[in-house]
């Protein structure tokens, strides 16, 4: 399986109403050099984690209300959410292993 998109639209609904397993979002934009870096690995993480963690993408650029909600003001931004609750983030370009170990040490 492959990361979800968000939108302003169906923010609420997959990130807040998802009870079941903790969700990751990657807030990023297409001109920002890190987060395309960051890309491949979320993809990654998206297929291994897949029934584990619900992967999602907010691009900042089209959904800029629901970033600044979040009060995400540098990207790459991986926020991780449980119950609908913000447990931690993660700012900057992260390795893998470092995304799963914050991923373990939050949910």
């Amino acid at each position: 399986m492959s990361y979800i998109e968000l939108t302003s639209e169906n923010f609420h609904s997959e990130v807040n109403e998802e009870k079941s397993i903790p969700v990751l979002v990657d807030f990023w934009a297409p001109w920002c050099g890190p987060c395309q870096m960051l890309g491949p690995t979320i993809d990654e993480l998206a297929d291994e984690l897949d029934g584990e963690v619900k992967i999602c993408k907010l691009n900042c650029d089209e959904a800029a209300d629901y970033a600044m909600l979040m009060g995400v003001m540098t990207i790459p931004c991986l926020i991780l959410f449980v119950g609908g609750e913000e447990k931690g983030r993660l700012v900057g370009l992260q390795s893998k292993d470092d995304i799963i170990e914050f991923i373990n040490s939050n949910k």
